[in-house]
């Protein structure tokens, strides 16, 4: 199976912990060039240190905020040339905040939509022309189980996660002609501090200590625990790699089995 990744350049999103970090970690030691993106400068720098390095991979990052479309297209434009090598496009970003979708105010369907479609878009828009150069292209969406059964109490999540997945389908079905493929990968519950501060929120709301609601998020899961991040990182990877060139436009739950649906 060939997992070799030299050569290659990745852009890897919301990089600096969580599924990002894992994963910008598992393709440098694949010998791929990591390119962060990141809000935070402090930690961009702290994650680009500890990439594993050959004697020919490189490594850069761009600071940019994906609250703010304006902010990370002027960074885009800035970086047109840097972007326009890209061979591997990984978008994530923080999920929105938890709560009923009846309850959820207009504005956080609106940054929602604009943090994770808008941006995503415009990340694929700056990457695209350098993919059909190289006639390699990987785009991978980090979303959510939710677009295979909603998720209770994450009405806004729910929402703009289905909306990407048919974005991304859409996208598939436009670039295959390419040699780009496009994917999303859903991560179940996994070791991020996303995952920590929901299990905080519900604790707050049910007088559960926050172990207790972690531990029954676990108990939902099959395989009777949450993922490591380096578990979707793996899954990433994979459809990054030449060995991934077939699959297209899917959705590839990596949720220890607890999706109740196939």
């Amino acid at each position: 199976m060939d997992l070799n990744l030299s050569g290659k350049n990745a852009v890897v999103c919301g990089s600096t912990q969580g599924i990002g970090k894992a994963t910008a970690i598992e393709m440098a030691l694949n010998g791929a060039n990591i390119i962060l993106i990141a809000r935070n400068e402090a930690k961009l720098e702290e994650v680009k240190n500890i990439l594993a390095c050959g004697s020919e991979q490189h490594h850069e990052y761009l600071v940019a905020d994906f609250a703010d479309p304006s902010n990370l297209q002027s960074v885009l434009a800035a970086n047109k040339k840097l972007l326009q090598n890209a061979n591997i496009l990984v978008n994530n970003t923080g999920g929105p905040p938890g709560g009923k979708a009846i309850d959820a105010p207009i504005e956080e369907f609106r940054v929602a939509f604009n943090q994770h479609l808008i941006c995503n878009h415009l990340l694929v828009q700056a990457c695209f022309e350098g993919m059909k150069t190289s006639g390699y292209g990987r785009i991978i969406n980090v979303i959510s189980t939710s677009v295979k059964a909603p998720l209770p109490n994450l009405g806004v999540s729910n929402t703009i996660r289905g909306a990407v997945a048919n974005w991304s389908k859409t996208l598939a079905n436009e670039l295959g002609e390419f040699g780009i493929t496009v994917n999303n990968v859903l991560p179940g519950a996994t070791d991020t501090e996303r995952l920590k501060s929901i299990a905080e929120n519900k604790s707050k709301k049910t007088g559960k200590s926050v172990d207790a609601v972690l531990e029954a998020m676990a108990q939902q899961v099959p395989l009777n625990r949450v993922a490591k991040p380096e578990e979707v990182a793996n899954a990433i990877t994979f459809l990054a790699s030449p060995s991934g060139a077939y699959i297209n436009g899917i959705n590839v739950p990596v949720d220890g089995g607890r999706t109740p649906s196939l």
